[in-house]
């Protein structure tokens, strides 16, 4: 099993081991397909998709907030070939401030 937690203390080193746990579960069966379990950043389709399911859906943000959010979060992990969706996924809502509402 990845270590999440590990992953996204790369970028926040005090990440909340409960959030990231939290998004893990959100996330449950997409993270067993390695393709799934990462983000294309350089795939508008996927960021569309992340900006859909995870920001408006989850987060209760749209628009240009959530268009700043993920750009922000793909330029923070450009150097990161296998960007993991939890990191990903952590980034844009710490980014947002919604971290302490998951």
């Amino acid at each position: 099993m990845t270590d999440y937690l590990a992953d996204v203390q790369k970028y926040d080193r005090s990440a909340d081991e409960a959030v990231v746990n939290k998004i893990v579960k959100h996330l449950g069966i997409a993270l067993r397909n390695k393709d799934s379990a990462l983000v294309s950043a350089t795939d508008q389709t996927e960021l569309d998709r992340v900006k859909e399911k995870w920001c408006a859906k989850k987060l209760g943000v749209t628009g240009p907030d959530a268009d700043a959010a993920v750009d922000a979060v793909a330029k923070t992990m450009a150097g990161d070939r296998s960007k993991s969706r939890v990191t990903f996924y952590y980034l844009v809502a710490k980014q947002l401030g919604k971290l302490a509402t998951l």
